[in-house]
């Protein structure tokens, strides 16, 4: 049966808006928010609280737009070593760019972008110049002096002062970034410092998702977090500043914890009066516990991301992005929830079509992959590979004819199209491989479409398959990656290579 939902996305959005205008009203002039996650296209939280809008940071912004300033954050690192945005599959500097583009379809305009720890890096530069020759604001903070013990060295002009300044003008300040580390509390604190020596009277608060404080610290969606964060080491712990100060059990996460202390010092130096803030918990704006409405669908779902997650750094391991230990701790966090990899619906499903394709060929040398989809209703379809096609190809054609309810003889790609695109590999560009891949397919499905009623008919089905759970027996070709991205399904593969060229990978 398709899943239910777990979550108020109304109720959500109203309470975290309101607590947003509470805090902004508690300073004098100006608030700088951290935004914590991503801005647009948060596809982890609406996958571990069915119901939360993937969107809704951009539907409160947009609300919020008339009051606010934005400032875009990018660690010079990430773009030297050019991270990957798993779920678009791009580079965190395209990412920063998309994000530009995405803000101002939503008649939002970004004030500047900030590269922290700028050390002149070539590809760091480049970056700068494509933004600035398209006249996009670009400010570079260095790594700052003293920083995170010598807070008198911190805060004074060769620290945060050393800065660029952003000017802004709004009584609030969004500060946030395509991913973690980015340096966005550095940018806001050493804004603060800045308008202090004008005499802007500001203040900080953070905006947060995950952990959800008000959830038990072993709860399935705050461990699905220490999940997607177990690349950097990040873990859920008890706040133990809070415990203190209000006797009160809340969860927060390591880093927060540890720099809390020096945070306090750093704002009380800064303002010249006593932090507002008791506890890491205290600066965080973080109304999702109280969105959610059905506790046991949004514990299956953070369930099912924690499997998902395991798969990924299976497969990112294999390819050489992280170590044995990212691997055996998201493992741990698995194991804590008492699942497995097989608890994922389409994983045997998927080995079992593998395992026919072997069949089929008589266990004939070669590569056998195997694919599953469980669509929303529950069904579960196969596909494996073959001569023709890859194992993602053949499982969205066998699921876009049984959604269109066409019968099995009848075939959705024309002979004469598949006649055409062999000999264009085959002949002329000399590929070695003529199977096609699941990128290739969609295209050929869509020329076959113009002149084949029931391929058009099809077709129209591809948009049904947005969210629904795709496992597959092997990595995917950057084809497949690509063409399932493109159906916005949420893809968990075997750590396995498609076949031993090494070219391939």
């Amino acid at each position: 049966m398709e899943a239910g939902i777990g979550f108020d996305n109304e109720k959500y959005l109203s309470k975290q808006t309101e607590e947003i205008m509470k805090r902004v009203s508690q300073v004098d002039q100006r608030l700088y928010l951290e935004f914590g996650g991503k801005i647009i296209f948060d596809y982890h939280e609406s996958r571990v609280l069915p119901g939360f809008d993937p969107n809704v940071k951009m539907q409160l912004l947009h609300n919020l737009k008339k009051n606010a300033d934005i400032i875009l954050c990018i660690y010079a690192g990430d773009i030297e070593r050019r991270k990957i945005r798993a779920d678009f599959g791009i580079t965190y500097d395209a990412d920063a760019m998309k994000l530009i583009d995405d803000l101002r379809e939503w008649g939002i305009e970004i004030t500047g972008v900030v590269i922290t720890r700028f050390q002149d890096q070539p590809a760091v530069n480049l970056f700068k110049n494509k933004l600035e020759r398209r006249d996009i604001q670009v400010y570079t903070h260095r790594h700052t002096k003293g920083y995170p013990s010598n807070v008198d060295l911190i805060v004074s002009d060769e620290g945060y002062g050393a800065n660029d300044y952003i000017q802004t003008k709004k009584s609030l300040v969004i500060v946030t970034a395509p991913g973690p580390g980015s340096g966005k509390l550095g940018t806001c604190l050493s804004q603060m410092y800045h308008d202090y020596k004008t005499g802007i009277k500001s203040g900080y608060s953070k905006f947060e998702t995950f952990p959800i404080w008000n959830l038990p610290l072993k709860h399935p969606v705050n461990v699905a977090y220490e999940a997607a964060t177990a690349d950097i080491g990040d873990f859920n712990m008890i706040d133990p500043y809070h415990l203190k100060a209000y006797g009160e059990e809340t969860v927060n996460y390591n880093r927060d914890v540890e720099v809390f202390p020096v945070l306090k010092s750093i704002l009380e130096k800064i303002m010249e009066k006593e932090s507002p803030y008791n506890s890491p918990t205290d600066m965080g704006v973080n109304m999702a516990g109280f969105g959610i409405i059905d506790d046991e669908i949004v514990s299956e779902a953070a369930k099912q991301e924690v499997i998902r997650r395991c798969f990924r750094y299976n497969c990112e391991y294999m390819k050489g992005f992280v170590n044995k230990a990212t691997v055996k701790l998201s493992e741990h966090y698995m194991e804590q929830l008492g699942v497995s990899y097989e608890d994922r619906k389409v994983v045997l499903p998927a080995r079992q079509a593998a395992e026919q394709a072997r069949l089929d060929n008589k266990g004939d040398e070669g590569y056998f992959c195997g694919a599953a989809i469980q669509l929303k209703d529950g069904r579960i379809i196969t596909g494996k590979n073959s001569p023709l096609m890859h194992s993602a190809s053949s499982l969205i054609l066998n699921t876009i004819k049984i959604l269109a309810e066409i019968p099995d003889r009848i075939h959705l790609l024309s002979p004469n199209i598949l006649a055409s695109i062999s000999v264009l590999e085959r002949d002329i560009l000399k590929e070695k491989a003529m199977s096609l891949d699941l990128d290739e397919t969609l295209v050929a499905l869509s020329i076959s479409a113009a002149n084949n009623p029931g391929a058009h008919f099809a077709m129209e089905k591809l948009s049904q398959l947005r969210g629904c759970e795709v496992h597959l027996t092997h990595m995917p070709s950057g084809g497949d990656e690509t063409g399932l991205r493109r159906l916005g399904v949420n893809l968990t593969t075997d750590p396995k290579f498609p076949s031993k060229n090494l070219h391939d990978i």
